[in-house]
C-alpha cells in the first residue's frame, strides 16, 4: 500500500503552486481572517480534493495555469464547510488540534467560513468559464443541503441506510465530485470523459467518508486526529450503527437506540454491539464497492502516469487508518 505522500507525487509541483495561490488570495486587510484562514489551513490535512482537482486535469492532458486557482477554490470551499461543521457539531479536535472554533470562537469561525466561501466564488470569477461556475455554485447549494439534513438526521434512531448514504453524497462525496469534473471541464474533455470524471469523485468521495464513518469506532485519536466516538456523541446514525439497528439482537438494537438519542452511552458496549455484528465490516464492503464504481469510472481516461494515481488513490481510499 503506497501513502499518500508517494500517490500525490505527479501533482507534488501543482500542489505547491495551489499553496501559493491560497497563501495570496487569503491575504485580507482584516488581520482576524488571516489569522485564522492561516489556521486552518496550515493545519495541513490531506489535500485530497484539489490533488484530485490536479490529477484529473492531468491525466485528461490539460496545459495551463488556471488549474491551480481552481484547485485552490475547492480548496476554500472545503475549508469553509470545515469551520462551519466544527461550529454546528461542537468540535474541539481537528487533525490533531484545537479546532479553529475552539480557539477563536463560534461568531468569528462562522463569519471567516463565510469570507472563504465569498473569495471562492470571486476567484471562479476569474477563471471566466461559465460551466465552472455552474459545476461549483451547484456544488456549494448541494453541500449546504447535505449540512441540513444531517442536523435533520442527528439523533434519529430510525434514520435508514439510504437516508444516510444521501448525506454522505451530499455533504461530502460532491465537493470531490465537483473537483474531479472541473478538472475534466478545464481540459476541454470529452462528455463520456467529463461524466466519468463526476461519477469517480463522487463514488471515491462516498468510499473516503464510509471509511471515515469506520474509523470513528476502530481508529485511534492519534492516528484520526480527532476524538474517537465523536460521530456517537454528536447522535450521528452512521452505517455500523444503521447496520445494528438493522440486525442486532433486541438488546443491542435498545443499547444503539438510546446512544444515538441521547448522544450518550457506554461507548465500549456499543463497539461491542458493532463487533458483534459485523457492523464495521459490511461498512467497510460498501466503501469497497463504492471505490470499484470509482476504478471502473477511469476507464474512458487515456493510460498516463496521473491515471495510475487516481487508480492507486481508489486503494488508499479504503485502506487506511486515518
Amino acid at each position: 500500500m503506497q501513502n499518500l505522500n508517494d500517490l500525490l507525487n505527479p501533482v507534488v509541483q501543482d500542489m505547491t503552486a495551489v499553496d501559493a495561490v491560497i497563501r495570496t488570495r487569503l491575504n485580507s486587510e482584516v488581520v482576524l481572517i488571516r489569522t485564522i484562514g492561516d489556521y486552518i489551513i496550515g493545519a495541513g490535512g490531506k489535500r485530497m480534493r484539489p490533488a484530485i482537482l490536479l490529477m484529473v486535469a492531468k491525466a485528461l492532458g490539460y496545459q495551463g495555469q488556471r488549474h491551480h486557482l481552481l484547485a485552490a477554490i475547492v480548496e476554500f470551499i472545503h475549508t469553509a464547510t470545515l469551520l462551519h461543521d466544527d461550529v454546528v457539531d461542537e468540535s474541539d479536535l481537528r487533525r490533531g488540534r484545537s479546532t479553529a472554533n475552539a480557539v477563536f470562537g463560534n461568531a468569528a469561525s462562522v463569519l471567516v467560513g463565510d469570507y472563504l466561501y465569498s473569495r471562492a466564488f470571486e476567484m471562479m470569477v476569474d477563471v471566466d468559464r461559465m460551466r465552472i461556475m455552474q459545476i461549483m455554485s451547484s456544488a456549494t447549494t448541494v453541500i449546504a443541503e447535505g449540512e441540513v439534513l444531517q442536523l435533520l438526521n442527528i439523533h434519529d434512531p430510525d434514520v435508514s441506510e439510504a437516508r444516510y448514504l444521501q448525506v454522505v453524497r451530499f455533504k461530502t462525496a460532491k465537493l470531490f465530485e465537483a473537483a474531479a469534473e472541473a478538472g475534466a471541464v478545464i481540459s476541454d474533455a470529452t462528455l463520456e470523459q467529463i461524466e466519468a470524471a463526476a461519477a469517480f469523485g463522487r463514488h471515491i468521495g462516498t468510499a473516503f467518508q464510509l471509511v471515515d464513518d469506520v474509523l470513528d469506532y476502530s481508529g485511534e485519536a492519534t492516528a484520526l486526529g480527532k476524538n474517537v466516538g465523536d460521530d456517537l456523541k454528536e447522535g450521528k446514525p452512521t452505517l455500523p450503527l444503521i447496520r445494528v439497528l438493522e440486525v442486532g439482537t433486541p438488546d443491542q438494537r435498545a443499547l444503539v437506540r438510546v446512544a444515538i438519542e441521547q448522544g450518550e452511552a457506554d461507548f465500549e458496549a456499543v463497539a461491542q454491539a458493532i463487533q458483534a455484528n459485523d457492523a464495521l465490516n459490511y461498512a467497510m464492503q460498501t466503501a469497497q464497492a463504492e471505490a470499484e464504481l470509482a476504478r471502473q469510472a477511469l476507464n474512458v481516461f487515456p493510460e498516463s502516469t496521473c491515471k495510475d494515481a487516481l487508480l492507486a488513490l481508489c486503494a488508499f481510499a479504503v485502506d487506511r487508518d486515518r
